[in-house]
């Protein structure tokens, strides 16, 4: 139980954060949304456009139930939270770390949800789905950092202090 994985929505800092923690603390970093895109040998919005929500969901919770590695940093995807089997996985395999944002730091950052590949279901608007989600954010998450008002600089010290990493 080695690895880290952070969860949260769309544009609250997963990769950048990761990637940070990752380097400082010598572990590899994985985004599993590349690995997705390099299994479909397609682009998230264009996965999402061809096999609808629900077969997008199939695919990321099959390649992240998947995910065999140790001393590593992963960043899946915000929609990861609705795949039961990868989060089984995930609590199994590591700590799970929740980069909790506001919705309107949130509606700052993510200006085009649907270019992103962001999983919107039909008329569900970016409020809804943050309420929807972050319920499921709380329900896995070991670790909650709340990046609001923070540099990176001090979410990143928060989430190594918090995972007593050095």
């Amino acid at each position: 139980m080695d690895n880290i994985i952070f969860i949260g929505m769309p544009a609250v800092g997963k990769s950048t954060v990761g990637v940070i923690v990752a380097k400082q603390i010598g572990y590899r970093f994985l985004d599993t949304d590349l690995l997705i895109q390099e299994e479909e040998g397609k682009l998230l919005k264009n996965i999402i456009r061809e096999k609808g929500i629900e077969g997008f969901l199939a695919v990321e919770d099959r390649v992240n139930a998947d995910v065999n590695t140790r001393r590593t940093v992963i960043s899946p995807g915000g929609s990861v939270v609705y795949c039961e089997n990868a989060m089984k996985h995930y609590k199994e395999i590591g700590k799970v770390v929740y980069l909790k944002a506001s919705f309107e730091t949130i509606k700052k950052r993510l200006s085009d949800a649907k270019n992103r590949g962001v999983v919107l279901k039909e008329g569900q608007t970016l409020k809804d789905l943050y309420d929807e989600r972050v319920r499921l954010f709380e329900k896995y998450a070991d670790i909650t950092i709340c990046e609001d008002g923070r540099s990176l600089e001090d979410t990143v010290d928060l989430v190594l202090e918090n995972l007593a990493v050095s």
